[in-house]
């Protein structure tokens, strides 16, 4: 019995083992040893299509026959020569508002937050003494000029008896230093008048520059001191935003070229906002020296703000435009990969995918710029490219709302 069961597990092993050296291939494949199992029989390496793929595309091609792709005709076209940066926005001038002499705040003129123009009166202080002083000086000067006036009868009237001989050069000459002092008296009285007009008009705080006035943090009541040097001696502080400044940093290998726009020029800047808004204005100043720990320049453009869409410390994306390149060869984004060898992207020609290596000029707007590498007029593959090899056999399929646009986007101005 026992000698059955070993005969009959015999019949079994070997028929397994024939039908599974019958249908090696099959199951070789099923397991995705194929390729190996080829190889070990025909003692041939990879195919040199697979064989100049970058890493991770090798394999056979097209076994399910032609791979459906999306493609583009590439066209020469003018294109904006376009630097993009990411930029702070600064306000032109920031002011601090600081009482110049020690009072008490009678009036406050303005809300906090609000639009100010230049010589608007913000702030009032308490200017009795001042007044005050400033009358006994007018007093004063009424006084001084009195008595100039009597010393000018004075030398006169001495003039006329020295010539008649009846009097002496002693009076004479007494009655001229008399005039004297009291002239250099009365242009004290005058100076003095002057110096207090002048702190008369330092209890008036007036906007020194149009803009937006940020919170007030000294109301009406408050004493003020010249000497308080703390942070809370400042009583508000007034942002000029319209026109406004927005400062970017620009990596130094497009300095000449921004220096040799400037030369020819105003130099462009746009300020995006968001997707739908932006406001444009040019580069106002260059930063004299390139900051070697980052290899980028500053620079500051001046842009136009009356609707205030701009506002101190947001941060926008800024574009300069350089120029336009004529005849430049761009395709969309999505087109370039990234390989061992650098960017690359598909041709089509004739139904073949060729692999082609590229030089990216620049990327703006959803295009790449190509430098060399691509002719005008070639087909370029947008979308299904993951599965390609070089050499493969495509189909072209219309694109689809999924699908990356095929389409140029518009040069931004």
């Amino acid at each position: 019995m026992r000698m059955v069961r070993v005969a009959v597990f015999a019949v079994i092993a070997v028929a397994v083992g024939g039908a599974g050296y019958f249908y090696r291939d099959e199951v070789a494949q099923r397991l995705g040893l194929g390729a190996f199992a080829s190889a070990a029989e025909k003692g041939s390496a990879a195919s040199p299509a697979a064989a100049a793929q970058p890493q991770g595309r090798r394999g056979r091609l097209n076994p399910g026959g032609p791979v459906p792709v999306v493609v583009t005709k590439v066209a020469k076209k003018p294109l904006p020569i376009v630097i993009e940066a990411v930029g702070t926005v600064q306000a032109i001038a920031s002011i601090q508002i600081k009482p110049r002499l020690d009072s008490q705040i009678m009036k406050v003129n303005v809300e906090e937050g609000a639009l100010v123009k230049e010589g608007d009166v913000l702030f009032e202080l308490d200017a009795r003494t001042l007044k005050a002083q400033l009358g006994q000086i007018e007093a004063q000067i009424r006084k001084d000029q009195a008595q100039v006036a009597q010393a000018k009868r004075d030398v006169s009237r001495y003039e006329e008896l020295l010539s008649k001989n009846a009097g002496t050069v002693v009076n004479r000459d007494t009655a001229q230093t008399t005039l004297k002092a009291a002239e250099a008296q009365l242009e004290a009285d005058e100076a003095a008048k002057a110096s207090v007009m002048t702190s008369l008009t330092y209890t008036e705080i007036r906007a020194p520059v149009s803009g937006r006035i940020g919170s007030i943090s000294s109301k009406a009541g408050t004493v003020v001191r010249v000497g308080d040097n703390t942070a809370a001696s400042s009583l508000a502080t007034i942002n000029q935003v319209d026109p406004i400044y927005v400062a970017f940093a620009i990596p130094q290998v497009f300095l000449p070229d921004i220096r040799a726009a400037m030369a020819k020029g105003d130099v462009k800047v746009n300020a995006l906002i968001d997707d739908n808004r932006k406001q444009s204005g040019v580069i106002a100043f260059l930063e004299n020296t390139v900051d070697p720990l980052t290899g980028t320049v500053t620079a500051k453009a001046r842009i136009n703000n009356a609707t205030e869409g701009l506002w101190p410390g947001q941060f926008v994306k800024v574009e300069v435009i350089l120029g336009i390149e004529p005849e430049a060869i761009a395709v969309p984004a999505p087109a370039i990969q990234l390989g061992p060898q650098g960017p690359y992207l598909f041709v089509v020609k004739d139904g073949v995918a060729e692999l082609r290596n590229v030089v990216i000029k620049r990327t703006q707007g959803g295009e790449s710029v190509i430098g060399k590498g691509l002719e005008g007029g070639e087909q370029v593959v947008t979308d299904g490219q993951l599965r390609l090899v070089n050499g493969a056999n495509v189909g072209i399929r219309p694109a689809t709302p999924e699908t990356p646009s095929t389409a140029a986007a518009p040069p931004r101005g």
